[in-house]
């Protein structure tokens, strides 16, 4: 039998490199799970709860990281790109179910990535009122896809650095609120209001997870790394749950702060949120020096979560071609940086093809928001998805499995699969127009897999390319 640490550390010809310690994955997951989401949604939140909206982000981040043990479990089993579109092929063989996950995760993180890019745009402007915003958002898509064809060394060590940025801007959240309560201006009867809901605090809370939701994702990108993570048996359970806890406790404590020490109307109405907490003018700093500080860190932010979509992408296109689901271009790697080099070309002609497309149909008056509508959907296809991975968990329970393996709590998977499709039907409840969406994109799904069985063919030799 070959060694499994060599197995671990050397990569055969077209294999992804081995590069990612422990340390660096959990980074990975704490930045991508931090991402700019608290910085976007902490409004929206506190409207659809009101001061106790701290309470939707446990429940939210709880659900998550159960969710997580579902993927760490698949992962120690399987280390290799793909993650939930890997997880069902293997649990169900099903090829067509697998392709339509691939289509769900994919159209998630392509609308997420161009969402994000045009938010890094808006908040560029705000700093520096230079070039057209498209232009900002394409170059800034084109840079990361340079980063990460460079090698996921290098793409990992920058997610960590911009990490340690993104968590400094909300240490500074954080330190507002401490010095707010020292001051003796905090009410902490705001943090047991549910005013802000005209139905019970129940249902108040599931909305406000329903819509913190999106902001706990991130976790699955890291399984797509799992090809390039050192001893993935060891270092995935521990990363993903790890990275899971600490923005757990950041999010409640960051939550906390804003309901104290800004009104929750105020919250409720700004695209911001956290903005409003640092122009407060609660500490005896300039406010626009804190503003345009925070303006930059919160660009940080964006970018980390946007390289994280950046790298999904191109490992999703690439595990399945290896898996012959989708053309076996996709699995070309470098023959030097081993990165993933057409997947990621592919990928940034996608999503700069949606900024530019939506640009057009503004200026042709046609006032259809693509990517905002796109990510109300992707929360359904997230949620329908970890709900399956969960069900694939327990399937493959007794395969694949050796001393290594990590084997998460039966009942645990069990609860995060009731709490995701409560989730999910709350969401579908709440929009049910999102169900329009979805069957279009189902569609075009059907449609590039009926072309793909009757004229793609694989190229099962050497994948490794000079380019």
């Amino acid at each position: 039998m070959t060694d499994v640490a060599e197995q671990r550390t050397v990569p055969h010809d077209g294999d992804l490199k081995r590069s990612i310690t422990g340390r660096l994955l959990f980074f990975y997951v704490l930045g991508d799970v931090l991402g700019s989401g608290i910085y976007v949604l902490i409004g929206l939140v506190a409207g659809a709860v009101g001061g106790a909206f701290w309470v939707a982000f446990a429940v939210g981040v709880t659900v998550a990281t159960v969710t997580g043990l579902a993927y760490a479990e698949l992962a120690t089993k399987y280390p290799r790109a793909a993650g939930a579109a890997l997880y069902v092929n293997r649990a169900f063989g099903n090829t067509t179910l697998t392709f339509m996950v691939t289509v769900f995760m994919l159209a998630a993180v392509f609308a997420a990535a161009g969402s994000l890019a045009t938010g890094f745009a808006a908040y560029f402007n705000e700093v520096w009122e230079l070039p057209p915003l498209l232009l900002v958002s394409l170059v800034f898509l084109v840079l990361l896809a340079l980063v990460n064809y460079l090698g996921i060394t290098e793409s990992v060590v920058a997610n960590m650095l911009m990490t340690f940025v993104e968590v400094a801007g909300l240490l500074i959240v954080m330190v507002i609120g401490v010095w707010h309560v020292v001051e003796g201006g905090a009410d902490f009867g705001t943090l047991t209001n549910f005013e802000a809901s005209d139905t019970n605090p129940v249902l108040a809370i599931i909305a406000g997870v329903a819509l913190a939701f999106f902001a706990m994702t991130g976790f699955e990108n890291a399984v797509n790394v799992a090809e390039e993570t050192v001893d993935p048996a060891r270092s995935f359970p521990r990363a993903l749950v790890g990275g899971m806890i600490a923005a757990g406790v950041i999010y409640v404590l960051v939550a906390m702060t804003a309901a104290l020490t800004v009104p929750i109307d105020t919250l409720a109405e700004s695209d911001a949120a956290l903005l409003e907490v640092v122009e407060a003018g609660i500490l005896p700093i300039s406010v626009t020096f804190m503003a345009t500080l925070f303006a930059c860190i919160a660009m940080v932010a964006i970018t980390n979560t946007t390289l994280v979509s950046v790298v999904t992408q191109s490992r999703i296109l690439y595990g399945m071609a290896k898996e012959d689901v989708v053309p076996g271009v996709f699995a070309k790697v470098h023959a030097s940086r081993r990165s993933p080099w057409v997947a990621l070309i592919f990928s940034a002609v996608v999503v700069c093809s949606l900024l530019v497309i939506g640009k057009l149909l503004n200026e042709a008056g046609v006032g259809v928001d693509v990517v905002g509508r796109l990510a109300t959907v992707t929360v359904v296809f997230v949620l329908f998805i970890y709900a399956l991975v969960i069900f694939a968990a327990i399937k493959l329970r007794g395969q694949d499995e050796d001393g290594e393996t990590f084997t998460a709590p039966t009942w645990l998977l069990l609860v995060g699969l009731v709490a995701n499709l409560v989730l999910l039907g709350y969401v579908v409840y709440d929009d049910p127009h999102s169900l329009y969406w979805c069957g279009g994109l189902v569609a075009v799904g059907v449609v590039l897999f009926l072309i793909e069985y009757g004229f793609g063919k694989r190229d099962r030799g050497n994948t490794v390319t000079e380019a």
